[in-house]
């Protein structure tokens, strides 16, 4: 699958999402490397097991899922030779006993998911090391039982301790009025008393440390000494017998290294299915009809990161119609409806349920291939429409009867004419080669096209003319409008500015000689011409039917250029944007043109007559309110009808009145 598509169509997230629902590290692994798959066998089979789980779910169940803590260290050095401590020994243990609940909770749950509760069968819970680790450790320390050698020890360390609690009981008592402290303490590990240092003759034995302001000595009773040192000694013993205890069970571990890795990637699949489970019922997936061609038909469909309360969307491809051209007002979901198009097909493919009625169907796909956004590079140093062109070539290269190809804003970015014409080459093209394609655009000429051409159907995004609100609701069969000036409305532009583009809208339609209607049937037309000429001879002398050569006198002549004048709508060449003139050529051929609210002075050839200021505005138009500010324009008449003290106009340097 192309993986600039997948982020385009927001798939990464969704891995992220079900990620995050995993319990294992090992779990979150698999799930941040699914990848969508061709193989039909497979994407049914990763859905029934999807379908099972959530049925697990759905009544009730707690699928016993470990963490698996510590045990993708631990089985990284099994069997190299190393003697594991208590602890780790002991979450060993812990993990043996989930694999046996797990084990058993499959065991029980067969007649509702008959096909992943087969896989707890690959499990083992090995139950001779599980017994033998619950027999030898216990609280994360060995226990008396862990071998014979180390119980005898455990039992003469008891006793030798008991011996030197009685003394030193007793030495507390016999030297009481020498002591800082009436307690006993160790130093070492071997059992002191407190004394003064002023009456230390008082209390015979060894010197074993000193308090930090000298007055203390820490001292062991002489009578005590002896049975001290046996006890060290028993101590050494009892540590020397824990590691060769510690080893034979590590040793023993080692000896299912196959077993628990298994176990590892058994546990890991339940956890990645369980969390594909958790993400389907989170966004109310339901298990749709799996089809082996390549076609598409969505009920009540919704995107799944949208939620719940996202308007649904039914829509089809592939059965009566390849290609379906979505058209409405901006923000009205035509972008959304794409992506809900291609997510769910890649979760589809992903052995995911669709949030979408069970009516629904979804074939398989060889290519699914996502163009959405403006796709503007920096690093590249891409433009919109180079980075629009770079995805459709792709499409070309890749496309067949089992891709899916979605085209956000066809003709976006560069001149309208030129960019219909290339769309609707790309159209016919991707036509012949029967691939499914969902497109958005404005213009009308790609509208006509779809309703002209055969295996081609017009779909429109639903708008409440009274309350100027798109409704997200895709209509299949009839193009929609873009409604610019009611939603330009709606947002708050100013009247004076809509009252314009509507003026400018009609003269435009006007000097074209006929109205939307006659256009869209003229292209038409056209378009039926194209295809009867086809390739053949006619098409050939029709492209090459000579012009007719004008005279020579009229190649000679050129008309005058045309002189700027305050309020001409010009071309500016090196901004490459228009401006309107504020001040027409002086003697050095400099006209002051105001751009984005600046004045800016440029030579008079480096412009082109854009639109004349006499088809701009209506006669007598104050063109003050066009190049002075609102502040300026107040002060101006104030200062017509008196004398006001302080007042001012301040205008930029290149602003002359």
């Amino acid at each position: 699958m192309n993986t600039a598509s997948l982020v385009k169509l927001e798939y990464n997230k969704l891995i992220e999402q079900m990620a995050g629902m995993t319990m294992s590290g090992e779990g979150r692994k698999l799930a941040e490397n699914m990848k969508p798959s061709t193989d039909y066998q497979q994407i049914a089979a990763w859905q029934r097991e999807t379908n099972e789980a959530l049925q697990l779910l759905v009544s009730g169940a707690s699928i016993p899922i470990s963490a698996m803590e510590g045990i993708e260290p631990f089985l990284a050095l099994l069997g190299k030779g190393r003697i594991y401590h208590e602890t780790e020994l002991e979450q060993l243990a812990v993990w043996l006993g989930s694999i046996t609940q797990m084990k058993k909770y499959m065991n029980s749950k067969r007649d509702l998911a008959p096909t992943i509760a087969s896989y707890a069968e690959s499990m083992h819970d090995c139950p001779v090391l599980r017994e033998e680790l619950a027999r030898c450790i216990r609280f994360g320390l060995l226990t008396d039982d862990a071998s014979a050698d180390l119980g005898y020890i455990r039992r003469q360390i008891y006793g030798v301790e008991d011996k030197i609690e009685r003394k030193m009981q007793h030495s507390l008592g016999k030297y009481r009025s020498s002591l800082q402290e009436g307690i006993i303490s160790k130093r070492g590990g071997r059992f002191v008393l407190a004394v003064k240092k002023s009456l230390r003759k008082n209390v015979p034995g060894a010197v074993l440390d000193e308090s930090a302001s000298g007055q203390t000595i820490f001292v062991e009773p002489q009578d005590v000494s002896e049975l001290q040192t046996e006890l060290s000694q028993w101590k050494v013993a009892e540590e020397r017998e824990r590691s060769t205890v510690l080893a034979m069970l590590s040793e023993l571990a080692s000896r299912y290294e196959q077993e628990l890795k298994l176990n590892v990637q058994a546990m890991a699949s339940f956890d990645f299915i369980t969390a594909r489970a958790k993400l389907s019922k989170y966004c109310d997936g339901k298990l749709v009809r799996l089809t082996d061609k390549p076609v598409m038909r969505l009920v009540s469909a919704r995107h799944p990161l949208l939620g719940r309360d996202c308007v649904p969307l039914t829509a089809e491809l592939g059965m009566h119609w390849r290609q379906l051209i979505i058209t409405g007002p901006n923000t009205g979901g035509k972008t959304a409806t794409l992506k809900t198009i291609g997510l769910l097909a890649l979760m589809n493919q992903s052995g995911l349920l669709i949030p979408a009625d069970a009516d629904s169907e979804l074939g398989i796909f060889r290519n699914i291939i996502a163009d959405l956004g403006d796709g503007q590079s920096l690093e590249q140093s891409l433009s919109t429409f180079s980075s629009h062109v770079m995805v459709l070539k792709e499409m070309v290269d890749m496309a067949d009867s089992r891709s899916l190809l979605l085209l956000d804003e066809m003709a976006a970015g560069t001149d309208p004419s030129e960019g219909i014409a290339l769309s609707i080459a790309v159209l016919e093209l991707l036509l012949e080669r029967q691939s499914l394609v969902a497109a958005t655009t404005h213009f009308n000429e790609i509208k006509t096209f779809a309703s002209a051409t055969e295996g081609c159907q017009n779909g429109r995004m639903a708008f409440d003319p009274d309350t100027l609100r798109p409704l997200y609701r895709l209509e299949i069969g009839e193009a929609g409008d873009s409604h610019a000036f009611a939603i330009a409305r709606r947002f708050g532009l100013p009247e004076q500015i809509m009252k314009r583009a509507e003026w400018l809208l009609e003269r435009k339609r006007i000097a074209a000689g006929t109205n939307e209607d006659e256009r869209s049937d003229s292209f038409a037309k056209l378009l039926g011409q194209s295809k009867q000429l086809g390739t053949g001879e006619e098409a050939k002398r029709v492209k090459e039917k000579p012009k007719p050569k004008p005279k020579r006198n009229e190649e000679r002549r050129k008309p005058p250029k045309k002189a700027f004048q305050k309020g001409d709508l010009v071309w500016i060449y090196p901004l490459k944007r228009s401006g309107v003139v504020y001040r027409p050529a002086d003697e050095r051929g400099q006209v002051i043109v105001q751009v984005m609210g600046e004045k800016l002075s440029f030579n008079h050839k480096r412009l082109n007559h854009y639109i004349g200021g006499e088809n701009l505005y209506p006669e007598q138009y104050d063109l003050d309110i066009v190049f002075e500010s609102k502040a300026n324009r107040k002060a101006r008449n104030q200062m017509r009808r008196k004398h006001v003290e302080g007042l001012q106009i301040v205008t930029p340097p290149d602003e002359h009145s």
